[in-house]
Parts: C-alpha cells; structure tokens; sequence
C-alpha cells in the first residue's frame, strides 16, 4: 500500500524516532514528494533537539542552586534602557522545577509572534511573577541605571511568594536576598530568559499604547529606539511627553 503524501505528512506528525517502523518504510519510498518530506522531518527533529540540548544547558545555575537548598529561585532582567521615550521595565520570574520550555531565549533572539506564544505559557506555568516599571520623568530624575534597578527591585518585591534566591542579568541589586549576577544572563538562565520575555512583551505592549496616543514616532515598530523614523519625527513634530529629556538627541529639542 502506498500512503499519499497527505497521509505520510499526517502520520509522521506523531513520529519522533527514525527507527520507528513508518519511518523506515517510508525511506524506502522513492518518490520525490516523500524523500522531500522526510528530508524536512529530520530538520524539524534536529531543530528540535539542538532547542531542548540549549534548555538543558540553560538550567544550570538553577540546579547548581536548588542542589544547594535554595527552591524560589527568582530571575530578574529589564528591557528599555536604551530607547529615547517610555520606562524602563523590569520583571522578576520564578519558575517551577519541572519548567519545560524549549527554544527559550533572550526575548531580544526571539520573533515577536514566539515571544507572545511563550510569554503566554510562562504566564500560565510560573509560581510568581513581579513587575516594575520606572516612566522616563523618574528616568530623568535619577538616570537610567538607577532607575534600572529600582525597577528590578519593584519586581522582586512583587513576587509572592517570595524568593529565597535571586539570579539577575549583569546586575547587582541592594536585596536581603542572596544573589548571583550573570553576565549576559538572559542567554545562559531559563529564569532570567523568561524574566527577559515577560518584560519584554509588557513593555511592547505599553509602547503599542502610546502609539495610539502619539501616532507619527512609529511607537509600535520601534519601541522607542532611535531610528531613523523615529528621529526623523522628533525632527517634524517635537517631542513628546514619554519622551526621556536627559538623553540626546532628546535634550537638544529643550528650549
């Protein structure tokens, strides 16, 4: 019996081993349309695999920490330093032990439709999750770095319940906690990856808002960031009130 090809792409949908019986039938099959098909089926496997070998590695410092006693272990990472207007948004994750999330990664790796779709699952699957976010007129008051931290440090304190360790990405907070800073931590920690992702997507979702509010600077596109476009409006229009007047090009507009 020959399987249409409607069939074979139906049926190995439930196949993951290349020594299942189908599947070694299926090699024998000479036809162009079902070697393309497994051709393709061996790269999603291989995607697949090379996605959960990078979570596996990913789950290090969590383990190395929870073998020493520590169970609320909290990642914390910010998005928004940079960009000229909006806050700073920072969110503190903490993840259950059997957290399973392949492909997991610093939101800035991720497309917007995979970190919408996984910030939904660590949604529903985290044990806490806290927010913090500092608009640019504190921004401005008290520069950006401090302002980075006292949003990681509203997210922590939002969490319940509460953590027992914290793993932050390359920063050192003030904290009762103990603590381990992570260079480029967003990569190298599930925790501080879906930390990255949820403040992420809340601070996307609060630019999308002002878009609607301040149509011409491409908020929705470019999340305050410094392009082209975006300057080119600062340049036409002025600026707005969510822009951040200690930064330049912003601060050369101030009369």
């Amino acid at each position: 019996m020959k399987w249409t090809i409607k069939e074979i792409e139906e049926k190995l949908v439930t196949i993951k081993d290349e020594q299942d019986e189908f599947f070694l039938q299926l090699q024998q099959d000479e036809r162009k349309g079902v070697q393309a098909i497994i051709k393709r089926w061996k790269r999603v496997r291989e995607l697949e695999k090379l996605h959960h070998d990078k979570f596996i590695t990913m789950t290090a410092f969590e383990k190395k920490y929870r073998q020493e006693g520590y169970q609320l272990i909290a990642g914390i990472d910010e998005v928004g330093r940079g960009p000229l207007a909006g806050p700073v948004v920072a969110a503190a994750v903490i993840l259950p032990s059997d957290f399973y999330l392949p492909g997991i990664d610093d939101s800035k790796k991720l497309t917007e439709q995979k970190r919408e779709q996984f910030y939904t699952h660590i949604k529903e699957t985290a044990i806490a999750i806290g927010l913090g976010i500092i608009d640019n007129a504190e921004i401005d008051a008290i520069n950006i770095f401090a302002a980075t931290k006292k949003a990681m440090s509203q997210a922590v304190s939002q969490l319940m319940p509460k953590p027992d360790f914290l793993l932050i990405d390359a920063v050192k907070l003030d904290t009762p906690y103990p603590l381990e800073a992570i260079i480029k931590g967003d990569g190298l920690s599930i925790s501080i990856a879906a930390a990255s992702i949820v403040a992420k997507v809340t601070r996307d979702r609060i630019l999308k808002e002002y878009d609607i509010l301040y149509p011409n600077y491409g908020f929705a596109s470019n999340s305050g960031y410094g392009t082209k476009e975006h300057l080119e409006a600062i340049q036409a229009y002025g600026i707005t009130p969510i822009h951040r007047k200690s930064f330049a090009p912003i601060k050369e507009y101030i009369l």
